[in-house]
């Protein structure tokens, strides 16, 4: 917020970001394509914005809440389900598109599998052209996690602009929330690509999701 603007002024900001990025995700939401190689991408056609995050993190779940539809993204109580790229497109013609990225850091996972998901996710972000910014989920109840840091690395080294997003925020106490943004924000500090600040979030609850599409709808610009 500008030293000069009025809060007021500020709020008035605010809510009229959010009002305009609800309006679009109320519109046409449709699933184009699953990438399970580079060779599968859609056409850079559109700006996009990634979803990433360790398996079981509520990566489904969020996006369903976000676009306010209840099976667009799969959901599952099986870690690891999400194995390819799967691009949706917003508006129509698509204003841009969302994408769902495998999860990371399955320990049950066969080595082979777990290669080429890190190929294919660490590919995808290096080299997307229309890449306009990567959301890097954390579930509230742990934190960041090593693997979370090494994404991060990744997405320094690569230039990649990156917000970190706090989900599951219903499932842990107010006090404990306030701990694990804190020590998330000030992780997030130290990272060059990172955005400073962190949006915590419930698709159970809808705690953060309008923020949550204005920060989206911010990132394509």
């Amino acid at each position: 917020m500008s030293d000069d603007a009025p809060p007021e002024d500020e709020d008035a900001a605010r809510a009229e970001r959010i009002e305009a990025a609800r309006r679009l995700f109320a519109g046409p939401v449709a699933f184009l394509k699953s990438a399970p190689s580079l060779n599968f991408l859609p056409d850079a056609a559109a700006s996009e914005v990634a979803f990433a995050g360790r398996s079981n993190v509520g990566k489904s779940s969020l996006l369903n809440a976000l676009t306010g539809r209840n099976a667009l993204a799969r959901t599952s109580n099986t870690p690891g389900r999400t194995q390819e790229l799967n691009f949706f497109d917003v508006g129509e013609p698509p204003a841009f598109r969302l994408v769902d990225m495998p999860g990371y850091g399955f320990a049950k996972a066969p080595k082979d599998v777990v290669r080429k998901w890190k190929f294919l996710v660490n590919d995808y972000l290096r080299g997307r052209p229309v890449l306009k910014r990567a959301l890097v989920l954390v579930d509230s109840r742990h934190g960041l996690k090593d693997v979370d840091r090494e994404l991060m690395d990744m997405l320094d080294k690569a230039a990649v602009s990156y917000r970190l997003v706090l989900t599951k925020a219903d499932k842990v106490k107010a006090s404990d929330l306030a701990a694990v943004t804190e020590a998330t924000a000030a992780e997030a500090r130290r990272h060059v690509a990172a955005h400073p600040e962190i949006l915590v979030t419930s698709s159970e609850t809808g705690l953060g999701i309008a923020e949550l599409r204005a920060a989206v709808v911010e990132a394509i610009g």
